[in-house]
């Protein structure tokens, strides 16, 4: 079996930069050697209460039903996933309103939030018409491929 070099201190580098920028992972390549440094995502903290910790109120006086609650967001229906890797942003520009915010009506097709992917910024639109329940990314944070951004009622 023929033993593969590698660069140790070249691996602690990146791990470090992984630490340092919040990425999930990284990989440089040069003539024929390749590096791959890749780690687990660290949790997202979410901006809303999540449906279960939210107390239910009777609208008429009646009896309140309860619903489960999903611990899986992104089985929610209302889940809008991240269709790429890139940094998300839920304003336009720094110092204006955010696109929407917690409790916000929606309709389809409407802009949430921007993804800057290799320097493009990419919008991202509501997949149908709801309510903003949970906002679950934070404006210049790193977000992954499949990740629940927001969740819409």
């Amino acid at each position: 079996m023929t033993r593969v070099p590698f660069d140790a201190e070249a691996i602690r580098t990146l791990a470090a930069i992984l630490t340092e920028t919040g990425l999930t992972e990284i990989e440089i390549a040069e003539k024929e050697s390749r590096i791959r440094v890749a780690r687990a995502p660290a949790p997202v903290a979410a901006y809303a209460t999540a449906p279960a910790e939210l107390a239910p109120v009777a609208a008429s006086g009646g009896p309140v039903q309860t619903v489960p609650a999903i611990t899986d967001l992104s089985q929610h229906p209302g889940a809008v996933l991240s269709p790429m890797v890139g940094v998300a942003y839920l304003s336009p520009e720094p110092g204006t309103p955010p696109y929407v915010t917690i409790g916000q009506t929606v309709e389809a097709g409407q802009t949430l939030m921007l993804i800057e992917a290799m320097k493009t910024f990419n919008q991202i639109k509501a997949p149908k018409s709801g309510v903003v329940a949970q906002i679950l990314v934070v404006s210049g944070g790193p977000v992954e491929y499949g990740e629940v951004l927001m969740v819409l009622e």
